[in-house]
Parts: C-alpha cells; structure tokens; sequence
C-alpha cells in the first residue's frame, strides 16, 4: 500500500476494535440475533447495493473486514475504490457462511459508506481544482479511532494526505507560537529540539498577516508557510512575498466555493478539514440473494 498508515497491522488493529465494540467481550460476546434465528451451518450469498450516485471508497476494506470474520468467506469485487457509482449497481457480493456475513454487515456498511461518502466530496473539490497545480490536503480534524478510513477515503477520492498525526511533521500553529513567544522563537525551538532528539521532520508554521510571513520567511527554516484565514488578497501578496521559497498552504474556514478563487491565489496546497468532518455519507445496503 502507497500510504504509511495503511499497514497491514494497523488495519488489522482497527478492524478488530470495532468489532469489538460491536460484539462486545466475556461471556456475553456475540451476535446473538443472528446466532439466535440463523443456523449455525447456513451458506448465504448478499450483494452490496448502491442508493445513491457517488465514488465508492473502502472495497479493499471490507474485503478485509470478511476475511477477519471469516477467511472462507468468498469476495467478488465487481467495482474497484475510487470508481464512479450510480443507483442500482452492485459493488460487490459476499458468500459463505450466513452467521459470518452477519457479524461483518454492519462494520463493513459504517465504514464504506462513510468512506464513500468523503470520497465523493473529495472528488468533487479535486475536479474544481482541474488546471491549477494547487492540491488539496486533508487535516488531523478526524473522527477519534476512525482516521485510518477516512484519510484513505480522502486519498481514493483524489485528494492528499497531509501529516497523520503529531508525531509525522510539525506544525506551529497560533497557539504554538503565541506560548512560546512568537514565530522566530517557535521555529528555534523547534529547530534545536529537532536536531538533539536526530529527527527529521519538516517544519510549517501558520500565519495570520504579512508581517508574519515575512518573518517565517525571515528565519530560513521553515518547509510550508501556512496563509490562515486570508482574504484572497492577501494570500495572493503573501504567494508574491514567499516567491518560491517554501511551499504555501490555504487554510481556515475552507468551503467548496472559494475553492477555485484560493487555488487561483497561486497555493501548493489548500487544507479542508471539511472533507472529513463535514462529509456525509454515501446510502449504500448489503441485501440477501
């Protein structure tokens, strides 16, 4: 897989504590309305139906969702993540045994319909984005224990990873820089502490105004200049400022419709926390055969 986060082990920890929490632990654990009504040697087949019009995202996840339920279960795939999907279509069937499909239904159906759904509205904001070099990036604005699947919704959907986590870059932001007394103090700080802990990590920093861009510039040692809540104008002038130096990210308050207008300010990246935290969901059912 192309994105550090998607380890084998990392997706397997994930699926295993959502069924967790789904079947629950001790003596109690299980399924039981289908331990209940349904036999215990039943073979079934059920298809994955599609309700509304989108971009289907998570496939390869719940291929892996059946298999840690049950590795007998048999996948067909019949369309791929990052696909076009209209009313109607089958995603995919599922056979085998009837209790094992069961348990897998609804973890398999939470996440790639939410999957799906950030991927489609990725994909709507990357075609705005047609004829720009400017990307858009995804934020640490995920839901606790979920940011697996949706920052890999966001990359089926066409968009960019930015950092995981706090431990995969820094970033200084206002209240970074505020605590430890300004930009040239932050930067610094940050500087040293990197080179005595042996890391290697790229640094960017928020700004809020010119004056700030020009002493992040200033200081020599900054990868990405962040340009937050900027009018257009302004961003467009900080661009100009920074002339190349450093890479140049949009962010705040990002929506679909200034999207175009930032991207034409000459950024190498706008940040939309939107496409997670605000990202519906795409209307999709497992259905019996």
């Amino acid at each position: 897989m192309k994105h550090k986060y998607l380890t084998d082990s990392a997706i397997e920890t994930f699926i295993q504590a959502a069924l967790q929490e789904d079947l629950g632990t001790g003596p109690q654990a299980g399924d039981h309305s289908s331990l209940a009504a349904v036999p215990a040697d039943a073979q079934k087949s059920a298809q994955l139906l599609v309700k509304a019009n989108g971009i289907v995202a998570g496939v390869a996840l719940a291929e892996k969702i059946f298999a840690s339920v049950d590795k007998e279960l048999q996948i067909e795939v019949l369309v791929q993540d990052g696909s076009p999907v209209y009313v109607g279509d089958v995603v995919l069937t599922v056979s085998g045994n009837a209790q094992a499909i069961l348990k897998a239904e609804r973890l398999m159906l939470n996440c790639m319909q939410r999957m799906s759904g950030i991927a489609t509205l990725t994909r709507r904001i990357v075609n705005l984005l047609q004829g720009t070099a400017t990307q858009i990036l995804d934020t640490r604005k995920t839901t606790p224990n979920f940011r697996i699947p949706e920052k890999w919704a966001v990359s089926i959907g066409g968009g960019t990873n930015h950092r995981f986590g706090l431990f995969d870059m820094v970033m200084l932001k206002d209240n970074h820089i505020d605590f430890s007394g300004g930009i040239t103090q932050a930067v610094e700080a940050t500087v040293n502490y990197l080179h005595k802990k042996g890391l290697d990590l790229k640094i960017e920093v928020e700004t809020r105004n010119l004056k700030e861009v020009r002493e992040a510039l200033d200081i020599g040692k900054v990868d990405v200049i962040m340009l937050d809540n900027m009018s257009n104008e302004m961003m467009k002038e900080a661009v100009r400022l920074i002339g190349g130096k450093c890479q140049t990210e949009a962010s705040g308050a990002i929506t679909e419709e200034r999207v175009e207008a930032i991207a034409q300010c000459g950024v190498d990246f706008i940040s939309m926390g939107a496409l997670t935290h605000s990202a519906g969901i795409l209307d999709l059912s497992l259905k019996a055969l």
